[in-house]
């Protein structure tokens, strides 16, 4: 049974849960998988049930969150269709799984290798680039008990200097040709290197440390956060109902 799998004191949701089940909280990084099931549930029907964790009781930090995820980070995914289930730790690891698993079209991701190839290139500029550098602008800007002055003009001038890498790519600077997206010949095709990096650069402001005039300097950027969010699966997958009560 895939209840033995777990440990005794997992919440039963998440325990006798079928199928595929996310483990998240609406943050930058759950909401990227959020997004991603969402889009899968548009696209071919996938179906999948979520359980909210609250941060305040560190859920996240006990023995059987650990156990799907030694790293005590949300989100993460149990695929309870393998036996035993398989957990999914990491967003780019999550969003990669899905896309293999359940995305037989390719519609977020890429037959050709190369496109492929640059989808990778860009998930991972961020996974590993973008968001701990923007996470730090978040933490000393807006949430920090103490505010540093020095440390927080430092993250925020490497956050900008994040965006910019992102603006010229999307202003086609050296190509010759604006892209839509961020992976893809020509324009570009929405696929997962957008679901990964979105979240974080759409939130821009959360640090309360970046102006709108200051977002002026990045236009082609800004038109990507829009394009995006214009899209019903990452208006679901942001949506009221994964800030409600656990379900």
């Amino acid at each position: 049974m895939a209840s033995n799998f777990y440990l005794p004191d997992t919440p039963s949701e998440i325990k006798y849960a079928k199928g595929l089940h996310l483990i998240t909280t609406s943050t930058p990084n759950g909401k990227k998988v959020q997004i991603m099931l969402e889009e899968l549930r548009e696209a071919y029907g996938t179906e999948f049930t979520h359980t909210l964790i609250s941060f305040r009781t560190n859920d996240h930090k006990k023995d059987w969150f650990l156990k799907l995820n030694p790293n005590g980070r949300i989100p993460v995914i149990v695929d309870n269709i393998k036996s035993p289930p398989f957990p999914v730790m990491e967003t780019s690891a999550v969003l990669l799984y899905l896309i293999k698993e359940f995305d037989p079209k390719d519609i977020f991701g890429f037959k050709d290798d190369l496109e492929q190839s640059q989808c990778l290139q860009w998930l991972f500029f961020w996974h590993g680039s973008g968001q701990p550098v923007q996470g730090q602008l978040n933490w000393f800007g807006k949430l920090a008990p103490e505010k540093n002055e020095f440390t927080i003009n430092l993250v925020k001038k490497e956050t900008f200097r994040l965006f910019g890498v992102l603006e010229i790519h999307l202003s086609g600077k050296f190509t010759g040709e604006p892209r839509e997206y961020l992976a893809g010949s020509g324009k570009g095709k929405y696929s997962v290197a957008d679901i990964g990096t979105w979240p974080w650069v759409s939130g821009h402001d959360f640090s309360g440390q970046i102006s709108e005039a200051e977002m002026k300097e990045f236009p082609h950027l800004l038109k990507w956060i829009e394009r995006i969010s214009e899209r019903s699966a990452v208006k679901k997958g942001t949506g009221q109902a994964w800030y409600g009560e656990s379900h």
